[in-house]
């Protein structure tokens, strides 16, 4: 933000009317709100707030995406498919941050390059639908969209979209990303305290293997400390916060004017993305984030063409700024390799050069005999390994991975080392949305993704 001793730059009136654009053009999954009026004042309210994130840190993301998709970093991005107020705990939020630090640590030191830290946290209230209405016998109530819109128990008063919700996800998120500072910045990311982000955990196969590379990270600080080294930069870690940005009425009102630049910065989180449900070329969703500075992801599917991928790429990163797009495929284990090289392909032609990350649990989606939405384990590794082979194949960087996880030792997705099957899923099936994996099975992930690391 700007100092105290510099004027701030007023934007220009094209672009604040730029901003309620999208207002004239065709929208999808926003909730149906009793009160209209209602709504607008809780906007309001929340554009009076001060920013949950500034300006620059959403800067430092960019850049450190621009050396993602050069092959020169990797992220790691994961979090709760749908977090819940009742969820955000002190307990609950640092099993999540050590579970991604764990990860990250072993993908550090497998690949030998930076690993980016980003939590589906601190905003992913929000979630589209695939239906508007939800039906139990014979009673139709409006689908729970996530706690930022309303909630999961059937019934009138719950289902019934509440704005002061708006304003209750506004300040979990603030307690949310006070406790990330926290963790990240006050010595508990140390890095000679890897042992102790293990404390707490089941042990497990992947938890051996993790404290036994924890030995060897030891044994390399003591060295360095042996031989003067400033171990300055490892007290601390940076850690971006980012949520699918779907919900208009909380988006628009956290999109602030930068004192510095006179530019649009959506303050609700550093990296934002648009879903597959919503990123019609011609539609609000993707209209409006093409008018902010955040780094923007778009979720593509299976049936994606390169003609669509070059219009997104046109009207999101006209100017093919590097760090500003970022492509979150989720094609499927059985369809990635036949899906994803085409697109690889065609991007080599076009003068972009988006970050590539793979999201492998949304196109491995089942239900169980017994009724429980889960996946695979092995499906979700299978694609991780499709995403790589792709790259390998065309010559292109494997820049990242998105995953929906938790640190609780949750038995929502079958298999892994704990061969969880679907009987298990009513033990802990926590959920209100799509399954997660379970802390053994987010590290399991990454020692394979560290494997592939060290191919590419």
């Amino acid at each position: 933000m700007a100092s105290q001793t510099e004027p701030n730059i007023v934007a220009d009136k094209t672009v604040i009317e730029g901003l309620d654009y999208w207002r004239t053009l065709p929208i999808k999954q926003q909730p149906e709100w009793p009160d209209a009026a209602a709504v607008k004042a809780t906007s309001a309210q929340l554009a009076a707030l001060p920013p949950l994130v500034f300006a620059g840190e959403v800067d430092t993301l960019r850049e450190r995406l621009a050396k993602a998709a050069q092959g020169q970093a990797f992220l790691l991005q994961g979090g709760d498919c749908a977090e819940t107020f009742a969820g955000a705990t002190a307990d609950k939020i640092r099993n999540r941050i050590k579970t991604v630090l764990q990860m990250a640590v072993v993908l550090t030191y497998a690949a030998e390059m930076p690993v980016i830290k980003m939590g589906r946290m601190a905003g992913q209230f929000a979630k589209p639908r695939s239906s508007d209405t939800e039906t139990r016998g014979e009673v139709t109530l409006p689908a729970y969209r996530g706690d930022i819109v309303n909630g999961y128990d059937f019934t009138p008063e719950s289902r019934t979209a509440n704005p002061n919700r708006l304003l209750q996800a506004y300040n979990t998120s603030v307690a949310t990303l006070n406790l990330i500072r926290a963790f990240t910045t006050g010595g508990f990311a140390d890095l000679r305290e890897v042992h102790r982000w293990n404390q707490g955990f089941a042990k497990n196969p992947a938890n051996v293997e993790y404290e036994a590379m924890a030995n060897e990270i030891d044994r390399a600080i003591k060295f360095m400390a042996a031989c003067g080294a400033d171990f300055d930069a490892l007290k601390t870690t940076e850690f971006f916060v980012s949520h699918e940005a779907l919900l208009m009425d909380y988006e628009r009102p956290m999109t602030r004017i930068d004192s510095r630049t006179g530019t649009p910065y959506n303050t609700s989180a550093h990296f934002l993305w648009i879903g597959e449900r919503t990123r019609e070329l011609d539609g609000a969703h993707v209209d409006f984030l093409s008018r902010v500075r955040n780094p923007i992801g778009v979720k593509l599917g299976p049936t994606t063409d390169v003609d669509t991928m070059k219009k997104l790429i046109d009207k999101l990163d006209p100017g093919r700024e590097p760090g500003r797009l970022t492509f979150i495929t989720r094609m499927g284990a059985g369809k990635i390799r036949e899906a994803l090289p085409p697109l690889l392909e065609a991007i080599k032609g076009m003068e972009a050069n988006p970050l590539w990350i793979t999201d492998p649990m949304h196109g491995n989606g089942i239900t169980t005999p017994n009724g429980y939405k889960t996946r695979r384990f092995d499906d979700v590794m299978d694609e991780v390994r499709g995403f790589f082979e792709a790259h390998r194949q065309v010559g292109t960087f494997p820049g990242g991975v998105h995953v929906e996880l938790t640190g609780d030792d949750v038995t929502e997705c079958l298999g892994g080392s704990e061969q969880i099957d679907e009987k298990d899923l009513e033990s802990r099936y926590e959920s209100l949305c799509d399954p997660r994996l379970n802390h053994m099975q987010s590290l399991e992930l990454a020692f394979l993704v560290a494997e592939e690391l060290k191919k590419a």
